[in-house]
């Protein structure tokens, strides 16, 4: 009787241990799969910022570090002496209409027109030096001609949507809701954009419309007349000649 008694603990000992051992075992298993779970979701996590990181930089929003990965005329843009004929007068930081982030490069020279019928450069200019502005360009050229610079050409505007990257920009003033330039300004267009090509050795082909970049009707007239941009780059391109005679 005290035989079977104890073969019966045993078999019952030795069954408890085994039940123990298998806890322990799916507690490991739990514990491993939680530790390679984990892992994955931090490496995910850190690969997932990584590219949202390299997706903000390659839009301009995070500034390229001063002297690396910085595109040489971006290094001219901050060294060049702007001319007399353009009136300076930048507008202070402030949210995303001069956020102080430096441009990645500079590839082309895009031409807006401001969408509000006879307002003025200064008018357009002291818009965008509001507080509570979030857009901006590099210069405003006027309904008599005047050109206003309303940031360093070496900072990104807000003014090119995705390309604000490596634009810079031009808004027009025009007299009527056709956005035709008046003669005036279509002079200086031709003229400033001539300029920032030579300067920054681009083209008459590297200067484009807001059109261009998202399809939005900017500058409306010269996006509804084709054959009227096509005559505003020719003579872009003869300017830029003359330019390069002097």
């Amino acid at each position: 009787m005290m035989q079977g008694n104890y073969n019966r603990q045993a078999v019952y000992s030795t069954r408890r241990k085994r039940r123990r051992r298998r806890e322990i075992l799916r507690r490991i298993k739990i514990c491993l799969l939680t530790f390679v779970v984990t892992a994955a979701v931090v490496c995910a996590t850190v690969f997932i910022f990584g590219l949202i990181k390299g997706q903000q930089y390659d839009e301009g929003f995070i500034p390229s570090p001063y002297g690396s990965n910085v595109s040489e005329r971006v290094e001219k843009a901050e060294e060049l002496e702007i001319p007399d004929w353009i009136d300076v007068q930048l507008i202070h930081p402030h949210n995303t209409a001069r956020s102080e982030i430096r441009l990645t490069d500079i590839k082309n020279i895009v031409i807006h027109y401001v969408g509000n019928p006879d307002t003025t450069a200064q008018n357009n200019r002291d818009y965008f030096d509001k507080e509570s502005t979030t857009v901006s360009s590099h210069f405003i050229v006027g309904l008599d001609g005047e050109i206003i610079q309303c940031l360093p050409l070496y900072e990104k505007s807000a003014a090119s949507n995705h390309r604000n990257k490596d634009t810079i920009s031009i808004e027009v003033c025009h007299p009527d809701e056709t956005g035709k330039f008046s003669g005036e300004t279509y002079r200086s267009v031709v003229k400033l954009a001539a300029w920032l090509c030579y300067e920054f050795d681009l083209d008459e082909k590297d200067v484009i419309r807001h059109y261009d970049i998202t399809e939005k009707i900017c500058p409306k007239y010269y996006v509804e007349h084709e054959d009227k941009w096509v005559e505003l780059k020719n003579d872009i391109e003869n300017e830029i000649a003359l330019l390069k005679k002097k």
